[in-house]
């Protein structure tokens, strides 16, 4: 892999994958897979060309990874919303890598539509649900297709796993843990 900017790529995938799988216990003390065949497993996608699946597969998510030095979020949102489309899975959601922090600290920006779809699955109200996950609005003048709300990763792993143990997911009965 020649292009410094693609290994950047690929190792802030790579950490995404890594961290969530630790996370909602799916690996072992060696970053095994517990059990390979889980539905639950967190894994990098193949790449698809014109119809790209997103670059981490999280079930119910779809994670667009960005490390880059510039921000473009609401494009980036609207992308990942496609590729989940693409892919299946009802959620889109970027993960963008925090310049000089650990994976933990990385943001997690995901559009209004998709927070409230999300809100609503798990039954929450609005100032709870954003409580306990600690987003952050991000309004982007008058047009609402530019706002989001942002996390860190760290809270949206346990909103995954709370999702999982919550809601029902196809293929996924829980966490192995």
């Amino acid at each position: 892999m020649a292009n410094p900017n693609k290994q950047k790529g690929t190792a802030w995938e790579s950490s995404i994958r890594d961290y969530l799988n630790r996370f909602l216990g799916l690996v072992d003390e060696r970053g095994a897979f517990l059990d390979p065949f889980h539905a639950g497993n967190v894994r990098r996608a193949a790449q698809e060309g014109a119809r790209d699946v997103g670059d981490i597969h999280c079930v119910p998510f779809v994670l667009e990874a960005k490390n880059t030095a510039t921000t473009a979020v609401p494009t980036w949102i609207r992308q990942a919303e496609v590729e989940a489309v693409h892919a299946g899975f009802p959620f889109g959601v970027v993960a963008q890598k925090v310049r000089g922090s650990g994976t933990a600290v990385g943001r997690v920006h995901v559009s209004v539509r998709t927070w409230t779809r999300m809100r609503l699955a798990l039954g929450m109200p609005t100032d709870e649900f954003a409580a306990l996950y600690g987003w952050s609005v991000s309004l982007r003048g008058l047009d609402s297709g530019r706002w989001y709300l942002t996390t860190t990763l760290r809270d949206f792993a346990h909103l995954v796993d709370d999702y999982r143990r919550n809601v029902p997911v196809a293929g996924v009965a829980h966490a192995v843990r």
